[in-house]
C-alpha cells in the first residue's frame, strides 16, 4: 500500500546538506543577457541529471563535521619530483642535445606548480627558476583543466608549456603521500648522461694548471674547537738575569687556530708592574729568536728564476715542488705536555701543571694519563699561629675574638644552616626535654622536678621547675635559655671555651647549670625517639653498639645470666618486668649507662596498641561534619538503600568507603578507617548505625576537646609509642646477643618480638 504524499511519509532529498545555495546561471554579456552556467551545478553544489562537473583541486580533505579548506590541511607541504628535459643545440659543435635536470614542486595547498633546475657552475646558460609557481592547464584538447596530484607519477613524461619532462623519481614523503591515496608509484628511471657535461667533466679532470690552487681549510678546525682552551701552568727560572727572580705563567693554548697566548702571575707585594699579557695570542715558532726574514722571503708559493739578462725581459716559472721555500715549525699540542720545554722567543718556560679539562682532552685523544705536577718550588715556610689575647671578660667570647680579627668590629656569625635545618617545623620541635633531679643532701631540694630543654637550633639550654602542692618553693623558670659552658674551665684564657652538646644529654648523665648539679632521670617519648632516629650522632642510643658490648660478656657470666632469668620468668613465658631486666644489665660489668639499658629495653619491649573509644571517634567525627557544614544525611541515606539489592542494611565496607569519599565526607582518612572498622560486622557494615552515629543534627554528641581533634589529625595510626616500659622480652634478646634461645618453648612468644 503506498503512502499519501504529505510531509512526513516521503524521504527527504534534502536531509543532512548544509549548503541550499542556487548557482548563477543567467548573466548580461556586453549589455546582451544571455546563458553564461550551463556546466555550473544545481543547488547545493549539486549536479544536475547528465552533467559531469570538473574537479577544481585535485584533493579535499575530510575534516570532523564540515570540510576543512585545502590551504589549512596541507599548509607548508609539497611534493618533489625530480625530472629532466632533453634541449637540441642545433648550431654547437661538440655537442648536438643537451640533458638538463631540474626538479618539479607541487604545492598542495592550491595545486601550483613550480620547476626549478638547479645553478651549475660556468654553465653559461640561465638556470634557475625556470616556470615560477602558478597553476599550469593540461594540454590541449583539455586547456581548459589545469594539473592535479593524481595527474603526477614517476618514470612518465609531462608537458608543461609545451616542453617534454620525464619525471625520473621523488622524495620519501611524495611517495609516502601517494601510496596513501592509493596512487600506484612506477619504478624509477635512470637519467641519460649529458655529453658535454661529461666531456667537460674529463677536461677538468686531465687540465694541470701551472699555479695550483692551494687552500689551507680551517673552517672545521674552528667550529669543532671553538671556545675550546688548554690551560697549562708554566714557570720561568730568570734568576740568572740582574734583578731576576722566579716568575709563574699560565699558558693558553687555543685549539680553534692553534695559537698560543701567556699571562704572567704576578703575586702581591712583588713590585713588578702588572702587564696585561706576556705573550699577545699568536703562534709560537718552535725555533726562536732566528735571523729576520726580508719582505717577500716567506710567501704561499716560490718563484724560480729562470732567464735574466739587462738587454731582455726576465723570465720566471712557479716553483711547483716548492724546493726554495721556507719552512717555519709551529709549537702544536703534541709538543705540551707537563715536565717539558717551551721556547718562548728564547726563553725557557717549564710546564708543571695543567687544569682538568687539558688532562681529559690529552687523555681522549692520545690515552696520556701521567700528569704529574713538577716540582720547581720549595714548599712555603708555615706561617706562624696567630696568638688570640685573652678573654677581658666584656661581653662575650665569640664578641671579644671578633674584636681581634680585623680593625673593623663586626658581630659574631652565627650557623645559620643549622639554624635552618634545626628550627622547630610543624609538630618537630628539634628540642630534646628531659626530667632532672637536683644532686643535694637538702631533703627539701631533692623533691624538686626540673625539666631541662635543648635547642638544637643553637645549642642553647632552659631549666623549667615544675610546680608541686605544698612544696613551699616557687616554681617556674630557673634558667634562662642559654648556652651553658662546661664546668671547669678557666674564665680568662684564649682558647674557646667548651659548652653543653646534645650529646652530653642522657639519662643517667650529670649536669652542672649555675653552680648546682642535676641528674637526668628521664626523657620524653619525642627525645627518645629522635636519639635512636639519628644513632650516628648519639652513639648512646645506638643498639649495635650497646649489643656489642654486651657480647663482650665473658663465658662464665653467661651462664649466670641464663639462670637469673629463668628464675625470673617461672611460668617461661619470655617476658620479665622491667625493673629485673634494668637491675640485670646494671649490675653487669659491660659499662652500660642508664640510657643505653633504656634503649635496649624499648627495643625489645612489649608493646600494646590501647584501643580507641568509639564515643570518642564519633564526636570527633561529627564535631568535624558540624565545621564543615556537611547536612547530606538523608542523601546518603538513599545512596546507601539503592546500593543495597538484598535490603539487608548491611554493605560490604569497600562499597561503603566509596560512597563516604563520593559524598566527600569531610572526616580525615585514619577516623573514617577506625570507625569502618568498629562498625563492620566481618566483611559488612551496618550502614544505618554508621549514619545514625555521625547524625550530627539528629544524634548529637558532647563536645570534644581541641587536642582529641588534633589527635586524629595527625596522628594516621594508633601506635603504642608512648607507652610506658612493662615488660621485656628476653629470649629474643638472648637470641641476638648470646645466639641462643631461653627455656621458653612457646615460638609464636618469640616470633612477636
Amino acid at each position: 500500500m503506498a503512502l499519501p504524499f504529505l510531509p512526513g511519509n516521503s524521504p527527504n532529498a534534502h536531509l543532512g546538506n548544509e549548503r541550499f545555495h542556487k548557482s548563477q546561471h543567467f548573466d548580461y554579456s556586453n549589455g546582451v543577457p544571455m546563458l553564461v552556467g550551463s556546466e555550473k551545478p544545481g543547488i547545493g553544489g549539486k549536479c544536475l541529471f547528465g552533467q559531469k562537473l570538473k574537479t577544481k583541486y585535485s584533493v579535499y580533505p575530510k575534516g570532523e563535521g564540515s570540510d576543512l579548506p585545502s590551504w589549512v590541511a596541507f599548509d607548508k607541504q609539497a611534493l618533489c619530483f625530480e625530472a629532466y628535459f632533453e634541449e637540441t643545440v642545433p648550431v654547437a659543435q661538440v655537442e648536438t642535445y643537451r640533458i638538463r635536470k631540474c626538479k618539479i614542486y607541487f604545492y598542495l595547498e592550491d595545486d601550483t606548480i613550480q620547476v626549478v633546475e638547479p645553478e651549475y657552475k660556468n654553465s653559461g646558460i640561465p638556470q634557475g627558476t625556470l616556470i615560477r609557481r602558478h597553476r599550469i592547464p593540461l594540454p590541449q584538447p583539455n586547456d581548459d583543466e589545469f594539473y592535479n596530484i593524481f595527474h603526477f607519477n614517476i618514470n612518465q613524461q609531462m608537458e608543461l608549456y609545451s616542453r617534454i619532462f620525464t619525471v625520473t623519481d621523488c622524495d620519501a614523503f611524495t611517495k609516502n603521500f601517494l601510496t596513501k591515496l592509493g596512487v600506484k608509484l612506477n619504478d624509477p628511471a635512470a637519467v641519460p648522461d649529458d655529453p658535454y657535461s661529461k666531456m667537460r667533466t674529463q677536461l677538468e679532470e686531465s687540465m694541470k694548471p701551472l699555479r695550483p690552487y692551494e687552500r689551507h681549510d680551517m673552517l672545521k678546525q674552528f667550529l669543532d674547537n671553538d671556545r675550546k682552551v688548554l690551560r697549562f701552568y708554566c714557570f720561568w727560572d730568570d734568576t740568572g738575569s740582574m734583578y731576576g727572580d722566579p716568575r709563574e705563567l699560565i699558558l693558553y693554548y687555543f685549539l680553534a687556530d692553534d695559537t698560543i697566548e701567556i699571562i704572567e702571575v704576578i703575586p702581591p707585594n712583588s713590585g713588578r708592574d702588572a702587564v696585561a699579557k706576556f705573550l699577545h695570542r699568536s703562534k709560537l715558532p718552535k725555533h726562536s729568536p732566528s735571523k729576520m726574514k726580508q719582505p717577500g722571503e716567506v710567501t704561499d708559493r716560490t718563484v724560480l728564476n729562470v732567464f735574466s739578462s739587462d738587454s731582455q725581459e726576465k723570465r720566471f716559472i712557479l716553483d711547483s715542488l716548492k724546493t726554495g721555500a721556507i719552512n717555519e715549525e709551529f709549537y702544536k699540542d703534541t709538543d705540551l705536555l707537563v715536565g717539558r720545554d717551551v721556547n718562548v722567543w728564547g726563553r725557557k718556560l717549564l710546564i708543571t701543571d695543567c687544569d682538568e679539562f687539558t688532562k681529559k682532552y690529552y687523555s681522549s685523544k692520545y690515552g696520556i694519563d701521567n700528569f704529574t705536577p713538577m716540582q720547581y718550588k720549595a714548599p712555603p715556610t708555615p706561617k706562624p699561629p696567630k696568638l688570640v689575647p685573652p678573654y677581658n671578660g666584656f661581653g662575650s667570647e665569640e664578641d671579644s675574638l671578633c674584636s681581634c680579627r680585623g680593625l673593623l668590629l663586626k658581630p659574631p656569625q652565627k650557623d645559620f644552616h643549622k639554624f635552618m635545618e634545626k628550627d622547630r617545623c610543624g609538630l618537630n620541635s628539634n628540642v630534646l626535654n628531659f626530667c632532672a633531679k637536683m644532686i643535694t643532701t637538702d631533703p627539701v631540694d631533692r623533691t624538686r622536678v626540673f625539666i631541662i630543654s635543648f635547642y638544637l637550633s643553637d645549642d642553647s639550654m632552659s631549666v623549667f621547675e615544675q610546680p608541686q602542692r605544698n612544696s613551699g618553693v616557687l616554681s617556674g623558670k630557673f634558667m634562662e635559655r642559654r648556652r651553658v659552658r662546661k664546668p671547669g674551665q678557666e674564665l680568662f684564657k684564649s682558647e674557646p671555651s667548651k659548652y653543653f652538646m646534645a650529646q652530653d644529654l642522657y639519662v643517667g648523665a650529670t649536669l652542672c647549670l649555675s653552680g648546682r648539679n642535676f641528674l637526668l632521670t628521664d626523657a620524653d617519648d619525642y627525645t627518645l625517639n629522635y636519639m635512636e632516629q639519628n644513632a650516628e650522632e648519639f652513639p648512646i642510643a645506638n643498639t649495635g653498639n650497646i649489643l656489642s658490648k654486651l657480647r663482650s660478656i665473658p663465658e662464665g657470666k653467661r651462664s649466670e645470666i641464663r639462670n637469673f632469668l629463668t628464675l625470673s620468668d617461672p611460668t617461661t613465658t619470655g617476658f620479665i618486668p622491667y625493673e629485673s631486666f634494668r637491675s640485670l644489665l646494671m649490675g653487669l660489668d659491660c659499662g652500660l649507662s642508664e640510657h643505653e639499658v633504656l634503649v635496649l629495653g624499648r627495643c625489645f619491649s612489649e608493646r600494646r596498641q590501647p584501643a580507641a573509644d568509639v564515643g570518642l571517634m564519633l564526636a570527633v567525627a561529627q564535631d568535624f561534619l558540624k565545621r564543615k557544614n556537611f547536612e547530606e544525611f538523608a542523601n546518603l541515606a538513599r545512596r546507601f538503600v539503592y546500593h543495597d539489592k538484598t535490603k539487608t542494611g548491611r554493605l560490604s565496607t569497600k562499597e561503603t568507603r566509596t560512597i563516604c569519599k563520593a559524598f566527600k565526607l569531610a572526616v580525615p582518612e585514619n577516623l573514617l578507617e577506625g570507625l569502618l572498622s568498629k562498625f563492620a560486622d566481618g566483611e559488612e557494615i551496618d550502614y544505618n548505625a554508621f549514619i545514625a552515629g555521625i547524625n550530627w543534627i539528629e544524634n548529637p554528641t558532647p563536645p570534644v576537646m581541641p587536642e582529641d581533634n588534633l589527635k586524629f589529625e595527625v596522628n594516621l595510626k594508633f601506635d603504642g609509642s608512648g607507652a610506658a616500659l612493662k615488660n621485656i622480652n628476653y629470649s629474643a634478646l638472648l637470641q641476638d646477643v648470646f645466639s641462643f634461645a631461653s627455656d621458653n618453648t612457646d615460638p609464636t612468644t618469640t616470633a612477636s618480638a
